[in-house]
């Protein structure tokens, strides 16, 4: 791995790593004492549970005048602190109250016991963990021992023992502290020593690898255009590998279109700027030959001159805005405001437009139409312009005396529309390149020699019914054959209300 990559993303990684299990080994450290602790206290207080009752069977306190009997306390008090020093016993009255007591140094801050925890003590027979007041500690809970005193009967007090003093807890605490710090220190410093090598072994595998696709990327953004990351892991890492190689394909995909795109455009530039240099040039060769005549032209030349320069502006006219209109398209600003109507209607009308433009040609427009065809779903002034368009050029490319055919068909949820001619035909090589904005027919050296192509080529026409047909989901077909004709053919949605 490069140097930079470990000053980086691997140390971080076992820093962070190490960090991280000095944080799990202290907190398991704090919980294991606190676990220690307190299952210490609660063995403490199963195994005395019954040293109250045994202290009332043994020795049973007695009250003169609603006060205990010292002797019997002092009895009780003297043989259980002989027995086990570490505890603290207390004689409480039936609230809670403080009679008397046998404690280290005598000293106690509280005057009264709260009894909830005693009556839990009692009614779970010291079976639960339970905690109870110190009344040396106030605040403090201690694990204790409790026994109701009754005298026939009658409830007159309880003996409250508590387990553990603050002497003994202090000695435990500092027993217990010391014990589970070297068992936990060893135990934590050996997982740890050991989870961080695996866990930095593991980082190595993982990281290995990702630094093999970040050196694909560089390769990549260096120029390199066929470096690829190979695929020889799992999960996210594979993910990445597989998103970035696709990515690549793409990026390399769109920068060839982009080539391919940018030499057609400049083919465009230089088809479009002969196109629109030819009007001009007529247009500007025939004012200036009025200018230049203007006294001795008569009125039928000017009116012969105009002509032609009105023909060569509407050519130009045809030329701008079939550049404007195919340019929204491609933009996406042309959005179909689809509605049903019937295309044999329309199909009609188109027909009856273009049925002077074709006689004046020698040529005759036979429409083949079916009376049982369903209404469409469309943008029927988009449509109308598909047909027009190819109309205008099966009109533009059929020889004298040649049949123009338009028909509709029937498919299921789905009308076809077709337009065929008996022109000249296009040659197989060219079938796929006559919808391309930036392609000319006049490239095409097979209809050239066929005398079937203008110097202008097929313009922008088909360009803009592809781009028609696209923004339906729709898509036109060609076939064709030189010396045989041309047939187009589109299918658009049946009206699903119909």
């Amino acid at each position: 791995m490069s140097r930079n990559f470990f000053g980086n993303l691997y140390w971080k990684i076992a820093a962070t790593l190490l960090l991280l299990f000095v944080l799990v080994g202290c907190a398991y450290v704090f919980i294991t004492a606190d676990t220690v602790q307190k299952y210490f206290q609660e063995k403490n207080q199963r195994l005395n549970a019954d040293l109250a009752a045994h202290v009332v069977q043994e020795v049973k306190p007695t009250y003169q005048q609603g006060k205990v009997d010292e002797a019997s306390m002092d009895k009780i008090m003297h043989s259980m602190m002989a027995i086990n020093p570490s505890i603290e016993v207390y004689l409480l009255d039936v609230d809670g109250n403080i009679l008397n007591y046998v404690a280290p140094y005598k000293k106690i801050k509280l005057d009264k016991v709260a009894l909830g925890p005693v009556h839990d003590f009692i009614e779970t027979k010291g079976q639960q963990f339970i905690k109870g007041d110190d009344p040396r500690n106030p605040g403090v809970l201690k694990e204790f021992s409790a026994a109701p005193i009754n005298e026939e009967d009658q409830l007159i007090g309880y003996v409250y023992v508590v387990l553990a003093s603050e002497e003994y807890d202090i000695a435990a605490q500092d027993l217990i502290g010391n014990y589970i710090m070297r068992l936990g220190g060893k135990t934590m410093i050996i997982t740890l020593l050991t989870a961080l090598l695996i866990g930095l072994l593991a980082f190595w595998l993982i990281t290995r690898y990702l630094n093999q696709i970040i050196k694909s990327v560089k390769r990549f953004k260096d120029g390199y255009l066929d470096e690829r990351i190979p695929v020889k892991s799992s999960g996210e890492l594979k993910t990445l590998a597989v998103t970035f190689n696709e990515m690549a394909e793409e990026i390399v995909s769109s920068m060839e279109k982009i080539k391919t795109a940018e030499s057609l455009r400049r083919e465009l530039v230089a088809n479009v700027s002969h196109d629109l240099r030819t009007p001009l040039s007529v247009i500007h060769g025939y004012v200036e030959t009025m200018l230049m005549k203007v006294e001795s032209i008569s009125s039928e030349q000017q009116k012969q001159y105009l002509e032609i320069i009105l023909k060569s502006t509407e050519r130009l006219k045809k030329l701008v805005g079939d550049l404007f209109e195919l340019s929204r398209l491609e933009a996406h600003e042309i959005t179909p405001k689809k509605e049903a109507f019937f295309i044999t209607e329309l199909v009609q009308d188109v027909s009856q437009k273009h049925k002077l433009i074709a006689e004046n040609k020698n040529l005759t427009i036979v429409p083949v139409l079916n009376n049982n065809i369903p209404m469409v779903h469309a943008d029927i002034s988009l449509i109308e312009r598909v047909l027009q368009n190819l109309m205008e050029n099966a009109i533009k490319f059929s020889s004298d005396g040649g049949i123009i055919t338009i028909e509709t068909h029937n498919h299921g949820n789905n009308v076809e529309v077709k337009v065929t001619d008996t022109g000249r035909g296009i040659s197989e090589d060219d079938i796929p390149l006559v919808f391309d904005r930036y392609y000319s027919l006049s490239a095409s050296k097979d209809l050239k020699d066929h005398g079937s192509v203008s110097k202008s080529g097929v313009g922008l026409g088909l360009a803009i019914v592809k781009k028609i047909l696209e923004i339906h989901n729709a898509t036109i077909h060609l076939t064709s054959k030189l010396d045989k004709g041309s047939a187009f053919s589109f299918r658009l949605p049946v009206h699903q209300g119909y």
